[in-house]
Protein backbone atom coordinates (compact mmCIF):
# COMPACT_ATOMS: atom_id res chain seq x y z
CA UNK A 1 0.00 0.00 0.00
CA UNK A 2 1.14 3.21 -0.64
CA UNK A 3 2.18 6.42 1.95
CA UNK A 4 -0.70 8.87 2.19
CA UNK A 5 0.42 12.23 3.46
CA UNK A 6 -2.11 12.90 6.64
CA UNK A 7 -1.82 16.59 5.75
CA UNK A 8 -3.26 16.19 2.35
CA UNK A 9 -5.62 13.16 2.04
CA UNK A 10 -8.64 14.97 2.85
CA UNK A 11 -10.56 18.11 2.72
CA UNK A 12 -9.30 21.35 4.17
CA UNK A 13 -10.94 24.37 5.99
CA UNK A 14 -12.21 26.87 5.08
CA UNK A 15 -15.71 24.80 4.59
CA UNK A 16 -19.32 26.09 3.41
CA UNK A 17 -21.82 26.64 6.70
CA UNK A 18 -23.80 23.25 7.29
CA UNK A 19 -26.44 24.71 8.24
CA UNK A 20 -29.03 21.46 10.27
CA UNK A 21 -30.64 20.38 13.34
CA UNK A 22 -30.33 18.36 15.41
CA UNK A 23 -29.82 14.85 15.03
CA UNK A 24 -28.20 15.92 10.92
CA UNK A 25 -28.36 13.61 8.33
CA UNK A 26 -25.03 12.90 6.23
CA UNK A 27 -26.67 13.70 2.29
CA UNK A 28 -26.62 17.70 3.44
CA UNK A 29 -22.95 18.01 4.59
CA UNK A 30 -20.79 19.56 1.59
CA UNK A 31 -18.31 18.12 1.30
CA UNK A 32 -19.08 14.38 1.87
CA UNK A 33 -17.75 12.91 4.81
CA UNK A 34 -15.54 9.55 3.64
CA UNK A 35 -17.20 6.34 5.68
CA UNK A 36 -14.95 4.03 4.85
CA UNK A 37 -17.33 2.44 1.63
CA UNK A 38 -14.28 2.48 -0.59
CA UNK A 39 -11.35 3.25 1.19
CA UNK A 40 -11.46 0.65 4.26
CA UNK A 41 -9.93 -2.73 3.76
CA UNK A 42 -10.79 -5.66 6.02
CA UNK A 43 -9.21 -8.95 6.85
CA UNK A 44 -12.29 -10.77 9.02
CA UNK A 45 -10.31 -9.40 12.13
CA UNK A 46 -14.22 -9.88 13.73
CA UNK A 47 -15.52 -12.80 11.92
CA UNK A 48 -18.30 -14.10 13.07
CA UNK A 49 -19.12 -11.79 15.50
CA UNK A 50 -22.14 -9.49 16.67
CA UNK A 51 -22.05 -5.42 17.31
CA UNK A 52 -24.58 -3.32 18.28
CA UNK A 53 -23.90 -0.02 17.06
CA UNK A 54 -25.70 3.06 18.90
CA UNK A 55 -25.42 6.64 16.78
CA UNK A 56 -24.60 4.39 13.35
CA UNK A 57 -26.37 5.52 11.00
CA UNK A 58 -23.62 8.42 10.52
CA UNK A 59 -20.47 10.30 11.74
CA UNK A 60 -18.12 7.94 13.43
CA UNK A 61 -20.87 4.94 14.13
CA UNK A 62 -21.42 4.69 9.96
CA UNK A 63 -17.42 4.36 9.44
CA UNK A 64 -17.74 1.91 12.32
CA UNK A 65 -20.25 -0.21 11.20
CA UNK A 66 -18.87 -0.41 7.93
CA UNK A 67 -15.89 -1.18 9.01
CA UNK A 68 -17.35 -4.45 11.15
CA UNK A 69 -18.97 -4.97 8.81
CA UNK A 70 -15.59 -5.52 6.32
CA UNK A 71 -13.90 -7.25 9.41
CA UNK A 72 -17.04 -10.08 9.50
CA UNK A 73 -19.51 -9.09 11.62
CA UNK A 74 -22.78 -8.64 11.51
CA UNK A 75 -24.34 -5.05 12.94
CA UNK A 76 -27.56 -3.79 14.82
CA UNK A 77 -27.94 -0.61 14.53
CA UNK A 78 -29.43 1.90 16.61
CA UNK A 79 -30.36 5.84 16.20
CA UNK A 80 -32.80 8.29 16.01
CA UNK A 81 -36.36 8.05 13.72
CA UNK A 82 -35.46 11.02 11.84
CA UNK A 83 -32.29 9.56 10.80
CA UNK A 84 -34.06 6.57 8.79
CA UNK A 85 -33.08 7.60 5.27
CA UNK A 86 -28.75 7.30 6.79
CA UNK A 87 -29.43 4.18 8.33
CA UNK A 88 -30.91 2.56 5.58
CA UNK A 89 -27.75 3.61 3.84
CA UNK A 90 -25.77 2.09 6.29
CA UNK A 91 -27.55 -1.45 5.91
CA UNK A 92 -27.39 -1.36 2.14
CA UNK A 93 -23.21 -0.91 2.75
CA UNK A 94 -23.49 -4.01 5.20
CA UNK A 95 -24.85 -5.78 3.50
CA UNK A 96 -23.58 -5.11 0.53
CA UNK A 97 -20.41 -7.29 2.35
CA UNK A 98 -22.71 -10.42 3.21
CA UNK A 99 -23.03 -9.55 6.57
CA UNK A 100 -26.09 -8.78 8.55
CA UNK A 101 -27.98 -5.23 9.65
CA UNK A 102 -30.70 -5.01 11.73
CA UNK A 103 -32.28 -1.70 11.81
CA UNK A 104 -33.13 -0.43 15.36
CA UNK A 105 -34.74 3.22 15.61
CA UNK A 106 -35.30 4.49 18.33
CA UNK A 107 -34.40 7.27 21.27
CA UNK A 108 -32.36 5.77 23.90
CA UNK A 109 -33.01 8.20 26.51
CA UNK A 110 -34.92 6.01 27.48
CA UNK A 111 -34.78 3.56 29.92
CA UNK A 112 -37.03 0.49 28.31
CA UNK A 113 -35.24 1.34 24.60
CA UNK A 114 -31.99 0.79 26.04
CA UNK A 115 -33.50 -2.29 27.24
CA UNK A 116 -35.42 -3.30 23.97
CA UNK A 117 -31.85 -3.03 21.43
CA UNK A 118 -29.88 -5.11 23.42
CA UNK A 119 -33.05 -7.88 23.71
CA UNK A 120 -33.82 -7.60 19.89
CA UNK A 121 -29.88 -7.94 18.71
CA UNK A 122 -29.75 -10.91 20.76
CA UNK A 123 -33.06 -11.89 19.51
CA UNK A 124 -32.42 -11.26 15.39
CA UNK A 125 -28.23 -11.70 15.56
CA UNK A 126 -27.68 -15.06 17.89
CA UNK A 127 -25.61 -12.88 20.63
CA UNK A 128 -23.74 -9.96 21.20
CA UNK A 129 -19.96 -9.74 21.59
CA UNK A 130 -19.50 -5.27 21.05
CA UNK A 131 -21.53 -3.16 22.58
CA UNK A 132 -20.14 0.35 21.01
CA UNK A 133 -21.38 3.30 23.00
CA UNK A 134 -21.59 6.21 20.18
CA UNK A 135 -24.29 7.87 20.38
CA UNK A 136 -24.48 11.51 21.59
CA UNK A 137 -25.70 14.91 21.80
CA UNK A 138 -24.32 18.33 21.83
CA UNK A 139 -25.62 21.84 21.80
CA UNK A 140 -22.72 24.97 21.72
CA UNK A 141 -23.71 27.97 24.05
CA UNK A 142 -21.74 31.13 23.85
CA UNK A 143 -22.60 32.06 27.32
CA UNK A 144 -23.43 29.60 30.44
CA UNK A 145 -26.61 31.27 31.39
CA UNK A 146 -27.79 30.39 28.12
CA UNK A 147 -28.03 26.97 28.59
CA UNK A 148 -31.45 25.42 29.38
CA UNK A 149 -32.28 22.48 31.67
CA UNK A 150 -33.68 20.97 29.04
CA UNK A 151 -30.58 20.90 26.94
CA UNK A 152 -28.27 20.37 30.13
CA UNK A 153 -30.43 16.54 30.84
CA UNK A 154 -30.71 15.89 27.13
CA UNK A 155 -26.62 15.85 26.95
CA UNK A 156 -26.33 13.78 29.93
CA UNK A 157 -29.36 11.72 29.25
CA UNK A 158 -28.09 10.73 25.77
CA UNK A 159 -24.35 10.96 26.51
CA UNK A 160 -23.99 9.39 30.01
CA UNK A 161 -27.11 7.69 31.30
CA UNK A 162 -28.09 5.53 28.23
CA UNK A 163 -24.76 4.53 28.42
CA UNK A 164 -25.31 3.12 31.63
CA UNK A 165 -28.96 1.10 30.55
CA UNK A 166 -27.42 -0.38 27.43
CA UNK A 167 -24.28 -1.57 29.53
CA UNK A 168 -26.28 -3.19 31.86
CA UNK A 169 -28.76 -4.67 29.55
CA UNK A 170 -25.72 -6.26 27.73
CA UNK A 171 -23.53 -7.26 30.27
CA UNK A 172 -25.12 -10.59 31.25
CA UNK A 173 -25.24 -11.71 27.27
CA UNK A 174 -21.35 -10.86 26.97
CA UNK A 175 -18.45 -13.85 26.91
CA UNK A 176 -15.28 -13.34 28.20
CA UNK A 177 -13.58 -11.85 25.34
CA UNK A 178 -16.42 -9.81 24.14
CA UNK A 179 -15.66 -5.74 24.08
CA UNK A 180 -17.44 -2.50 25.42
CA UNK A 181 -16.07 0.46 23.39
CA UNK A 182 -17.01 4.25 24.39
CA UNK A 183 -16.92 6.89 22.15
CA UNK A 184 -15.14 9.71 24.90
CA UNK A 185 -13.82 12.72 23.72
CA UNK A 186 -10.42 15.07 23.35
CA UNK A 187 -12.76 17.68 24.83
CA UNK A 188 -12.04 15.51 28.17
CA UNK A 189 -8.68 16.76 27.77
CA UNK A 190 -8.86 20.36 26.85
CA UNK A 191 -12.90 21.41 27.06
CA UNK A 192 -13.79 23.96 25.06
CA UNK A 193 -16.24 27.25 26.47
CA UNK A 194 -19.09 26.71 24.45
CA UNK A 195 -19.25 22.92 25.01
CA UNK A 196 -19.44 22.99 28.62
CA UNK A 197 -22.08 20.15 29.13
CA UNK A 198 -20.99 18.04 26.46
CA UNK A 199 -17.27 18.16 27.38
CA UNK A 200 -18.55 16.94 31.18
CA UNK A 201 -20.30 14.28 29.74
CA UNK A 202 -17.24 13.36 27.45
CA UNK A 203 -14.79 13.46 31.22
CA UNK A 204 -17.65 11.11 32.37
CA UNK A 205 -16.93 8.96 29.69
CA UNK A 206 -13.65 8.43 30.25
CA UNK A 207 -14.16 7.85 33.93
CA UNK A 208 -16.86 5.40 33.37
CA UNK A 209 -14.52 3.36 31.07
CA UNK A 210 -11.35 3.08 33.15
CA UNK A 211 -13.58 2.32 36.30
CA UNK A 212 -15.74 -0.21 34.52
CA UNK A 213 -12.71 -2.12 32.90
CA UNK A 214 -11.65 -2.79 36.28
CA UNK A 215 -15.16 -3.57 37.30
CA UNK A 216 -15.65 -6.41 34.35
CA UNK A 217 -12.17 -7.81 34.24
CA UNK A 218 -12.80 -10.92 36.21
CA UNK A 219 -15.53 -11.72 33.82
CA UNK A 220 -13.43 -11.48 30.91
CA UNK A 221 -15.23 -8.30 28.77
CA UNK A 222 -12.78 -5.67 27.74
CA UNK A 223 -13.85 -2.26 27.84
CA UNK A 224 -11.99 1.16 25.95
CA UNK A 225 -12.68 3.96 24.85
CA UNK A 226 -12.05 5.83 21.86
CA UNK A 227 -11.12 10.21 22.01
CA UNK A 228 -11.72 11.49 18.91
CA UNK A 229 -10.72 15.21 17.93
CA UNK A 230 -12.14 17.03 15.35
CA UNK A 231 -14.35 14.52 12.95
CA UNK A 232 -16.26 15.61 9.89
CA UNK A 233 -19.79 14.28 10.28
CA UNK A 234 -23.38 15.64 10.33
CA UNK A 235 -22.44 16.39 14.26
CA UNK A 236 -20.43 19.24 13.62
CA UNK A 237 -23.87 20.91 11.16
CA UNK A 238 -26.01 20.46 14.04
CA UNK A 239 -23.21 21.19 16.98
CA UNK A 240 -21.29 24.13 16.10
CA UNK A 241 -21.92 28.01 15.45
CA UNK A 242 -21.77 28.50 11.49
CA UNK A 243 -18.64 30.54 12.13
CA UNK A 244 -16.34 27.93 13.73
CA UNK A 245 -17.68 25.47 11.10
CA UNK A 246 -15.64 26.97 8.34
CA UNK A 247 -12.61 26.59 10.30
CA UNK A 248 -13.33 23.28 11.60
CA UNK A 249 -10.27 21.27 12.05
CA UNK A 250 -8.10 24.16 11.26
CA UNK A 251 -6.56 24.04 14.66
CA UNK A 252 -5.33 20.44 14.71
CA UNK A 253 -1.77 20.33 13.68
CA UNK A 254 -2.71 18.58 10.09
CA UNK A 255 -4.39 21.87 9.23
CA UNK A 256 -8.07 19.59 8.64
CA UNK A 257 -10.49 17.60 10.59
CA UNK A 258 -10.43 13.85 10.84
CA UNK A 259 -12.88 11.72 8.38
CA UNK A 260 -15.02 8.96 10.23
CA UNK A 261 -12.86 6.39 8.03
CA UNK A 262 -9.83 7.56 9.81
CA UNK A 263 -11.47 6.20 13.21
CA UNK A 264 -12.60 2.83 12.21
CA UNK A 265 -9.22 1.23 12.30
CA UNK A 266 -9.20 2.37 16.47
CA UNK A 267 -12.50 0.68 17.16
CA UNK A 268 -11.78 -2.52 15.21
CA UNK A 269 -8.59 -2.71 17.32
CA UNK A 270 -10.51 -2.06 20.60
CA UNK A 271 -13.00 -4.98 19.12
CA UNK A 272 -10.81 -7.52 17.89
CA UNK A 273 -10.13 -10.45 20.04
CA UNK A 274 -6.28 -10.78 19.30
CA UNK A 275 -5.89 -7.55 20.97
CA UNK A 276 -6.88 -9.14 24.71
CA UNK A 277 -4.30 -7.53 27.04
CA UNK A 278 -6.00 -3.68 26.20
CA UNK A 279 -8.90 -3.01 28.38
CA UNK A 280 -9.17 0.14 30.45
CA UNK A 281 -7.63 2.32 27.54
CA UNK A 282 -8.70 5.97 26.31
CA UNK A 283 -7.35 6.00 23.20
CA UNK A 284 -6.63 9.24 21.34
CA UNK A 285 -7.02 9.61 17.27
CA UNK A 286 -6.81 13.57 17.44
CA UNK A 287 -4.43 14.84 14.26
CA UNK A 288 -1.70 15.16 16.86
CA UNK A 289 -3.72 17.99 18.73
CA UNK A 290 -1.50 18.64 21.85
CA UNK A 291 -3.40 17.68 25.11
CA UNK A 292 -3.36 18.56 28.31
Amino acid sequence: MPLIDPRTRHPRPPFEAQPQEFPGVSAKMKPQPDYGEDSYKGSNRLSGLVALITGGDSGIGRAVAIAYAKEGADIALSYLDAEETDAKEVAASVEKTGRKCVLLPGDIREKSVCEKLVATTVEKLGGLDILVNNAAFQHPRENFLDITDEEWRRHFDTNVHAMFYLTKAAIPHLKPGAAIINSSSVNTRAPLPILIPYSMTKSAIANFTVSLAGSLVEKGIRVNAVMPGPIWTPFIATGMPEEEQAKFGSQSPTGRPGQPSELAGAYVYLADPDNSYTTGALLPVHGAMPQL
